[in-house]
C-alpha cells in the first residue's frame, strides 16, 4: 500500500465524534488544555476577560449541585494571582456546530458563580455577537453586577490562535506544535468550529421583493436579511483578521460602544429602511493602521458589490500633481478602478475617471483648475453572487473575495499624504561689524549691501591730493625766526 494514503497522527483526532455531545466535550477539553500547556495563547484568551497574568488551570465536567439538583459545567478556569491572594475563577459553556446559547441556562451559570464567588461566566458558541461588549443570548442584565460575562466565537477562538503562532510568534518551539494543532482540530469541518454558512431563510424572498420593486423596510425578511449582513461582517472582519494578525472590526462610533444594544436596533432599522428603499445593503470595516476604513456596498438589484475608501488629497501643488500623487501609488491596481475627487468648496460627487485612463492622463480629474481637490474616493466593483449559501455563485463569498481583492489590491498601497516638515532658512553670512553692537544683521533683514564710501576731500592740490603741511600753514621759519621776504 503506498505511503500516501497513510494518516498522520495527531494530538487532537476528530475520528470517533459520533454526536454533539462527544463534539462538544472534545472541543472544550482541547482548547482549554492548550490554553494551560501554551502560555502565550493563554493569555490572549484571558486577557480580555480581566484575569490577572498568572498560572491558568482548566478543568472540564466539573460537578455542581444547584437547588435540588446537580449538573455538570463543560469547564473552568482557574488562574492564579499569587502571594496568597484569591485566585481569580471563571466557568464555561461551550456549544459547537449550529447549536445556540439558552438564556435559562446561562443565567443558572451566572447564578452559581455569584454563589460561589466566581469572577466570570464565559461562553464560546458559532454565535458572533452583535457588537463588542454585548452578548448573543441576552441575559437579565442584573445578574451582571457581581460576575462578569463574556463571549467568545470559535471563530474569534481560531483568529487569536493563529495571531499568537502566525503573526507574534511563540517562544518554545514544542509549544508552538501544540497551538498548531489546535488550529488543525478547528479548522476541520467536523470539530463543530463552523464557519458563515448561510445568509437565513429572508434572503430569497428579500431579494426578490427587492428586485420586483416591493419590499418594505417593515416588512420581516428586510429585517432578517439586515441582521445576517451585519453578521456576516463581522465575520468578514473576523477572517481578515486572522490574515494580517491584527485586529480588524466594525466600525462603531463611542455611542454604539457605550450602548451596543440600542445600536444593534437602530442599525436594523436603518438597513432594512436602505434595503426597501435604493435595494442596498452597506457596512463598514476598520482596519488599524491603513489610510481609511473600508465601505462596503451590496446592491440587490445591479448584482454588484463596491468597496470604496475615502482619503485627503495633498494640500499643497497643483490639482494634477495631486492626482498624479494618488495615481502612482495605485500602480498595480487594476485598470477598472474607480476615483472620485472632490473640490473643497463642494458637498456632492465630483468628476470620477477610471484608473487606466488616469495613468494616461492624469489632468482629467482636474478640469477645473480654480477649483482645489481635497478628498478622494477610490472604489472597486465586482459582480454579486444570488446564492443563500456557500459555494460558486453564492452571496457570502462573493462579497468576501471583493473584500480580500480590494484590500490586498489597492488599500494596502496607499499611503496617508503627509506635509513636508519646515526648514531652516538660509541667510548669508554678516560681516564682521566693527560699529556698535545696533547694528548687526536681524533675522528681518534681507541681503545686506556694502556701505557706500565717502569722497575724497577735495582741496589746493587737485582732487584726492592732501596738501603736506608746509602747504597748508605756508613757508616754514629759519632757525633765526626770520621769515622769508
Amino acid at each position: 500500500m503506498s505511503e500516501e494514503s497513510w494518516r498522520h497522527a495527531r494530538l487532537i483526532p476528530t475520528s470517533g465524534i459520533d454526536g454533539a455531545d462527544e463534539q462538544e466535550r472534545r472541543a472544550t477539553s482541547a482548547l482549554l488544555a492548550v490554553m494551560t500547556a501554551v502560555r502565550e495563547f493563554g493569555r490572549a484568551v484571558t486577557a480580555p476577560l480581566r484575569a490577572p497574568a498568572g498560572p491558568i488551570e482548566a478543568y472540564i465536567e466539573v460537578p455542581f449541585a444547584v437547588g435540588h439538583g446537580k449538573f455538570n459545567l463543560d469547564g473552568l478556569i482557574r488562574v492564579g494571582r499569587g502571594r496568597g491572594l484569591r485566585d481569580w475563577t471563571a466557568l464555561v459553556e461551550v456549544k459547537t456546530g449550529p447549536n445556540t446559547l439558552l438564556r435559562g441556562q446561562l443565567e443558572t451559570y451566572l447564578e452559581l458563580a455569584c454563589e460561589q464567588g466566581f469572577d466570570a461566566v464565559l461562553t464560546i458558541s458559532n454565535e458572533i455577537p452583535p457588537a463588542p461588549g454585548e452578548h448573543p443570548a441576552l441575559p437579565d442584565k442584573r445578574r451582571l453586577k457581581k460576575v462578569g460575562l463574556y463571549h467568545l466565537s470559535w471563530l474569534q477562538v481560531l483568529s487569536s490562535a493563529v495571531q499568537q503562532k502566525v503573526h507574534h510568534g511563540i517562544a518554545d518551539p514544542d509549544q508552538a506544535w501544540i497551538l498548531g494543532e489546535l488550529i488543525r482540530y478547528l479548522e476541520h469541518p467536523r470539530a463543530g468550529a463552523l464557519e458563515f454558512r448561510d445568509m437565513g431563510p429572508s434572503w430569497v424572498p428579500a431579494r426578490e421583493a427587492v428586485v420586483a420593486g416591493t419590499l418594505r423596510s417593515a416588512d420581516r425578511p428586510a429585517f432578517g436579511v439586515s441582521g445576517y449582513f451585519e453578521e456576516l461582517l463581522r465575520y468578514v472582519s473576523l477572517r481578515l483578521g486572522r490574515q494580517l494578525g491584527t485586529d480588524v472590526t466594525s466600525a462603531l462610533s463611542r455611542k454604539d460602544l457605550a450602548n451596543p444594544a440600542a445600536r444593534t436596533q437602530t442599525l436594523a432599522a436603518s438597513l432594512a429602511a436602505s434595503l426597501a428603499g435604493s435595494g442596498v445593503l452597506e457596512g463598514t470595516i476598520r482596519i488599524p493602521e491603513t489610510v481609511a476604513p473600508i465601505v462596503v456596498i451590496a446592491d440587490l438589484r445591479a448584482s454588484r458589490i463596491t468597496c470604496h475608501v475615502d482619503l485627503d488629497a495633498p494640500r499643497e501643488g497643483l490639482p494634477t500633481a495631486r492626482v498624479d500623487w494618488l495615481v502612482q501609488q495605485l500602480r498595480d491596481a487594476p485598470d477598472a478602478v474607480r476615483v472620485e475627487a472632490r473640490a473643497a468648496p463642494h458637498n456632492g460627487p465630483g468628476p470620477a475617471q477610471l484608473l487606466q485612463d488616469l495613468r494616461v492622463k492624469p489632468a482629467l480629474l482636474s478640469a477645473d483648475p480654480a477649483m482645489e481637490l481635497h478628498t478622494f474616493r477610490v472604489a472597486m466593483t465586482t459582480s454579486m453572487g444570488v446564492e443563500p449559501g456557500r459555494g460558486t455563485g453564492s452571496f457570502i463569498d462573493s462579497l468576501i473575495d471583493a473584500v480580500d481583492r480590494f484590500y490586498n489590491e489597492v488599500v494596502q498601497n496607499i499611503k496617508a499624504w503627509t506635509a513636508k516638515p519646515p526648514k531652516f532658512r538660509e541667510t548669508p553670512e554678516p560681516p564682521q561689524p566693527e560699529a556698535l553692537a545696533s547694528t548687526a544683521l536681524s533675522s528681518q533683514d534681507g541681503p545686506q549691501r556694502a556701505a557706500p564710501q565717502a569722497p575724497a576731500r577735495r582741496g589746493n592740490g587737485g582732487p584726492g591730493r592732501v596738501r603736506p603741511p608746509t602747504e597748508r600753514h605756508g613757508p616754514a621759519a629759519d632757525p633765526e625766526g626770520n621769515r622769508p621776504v
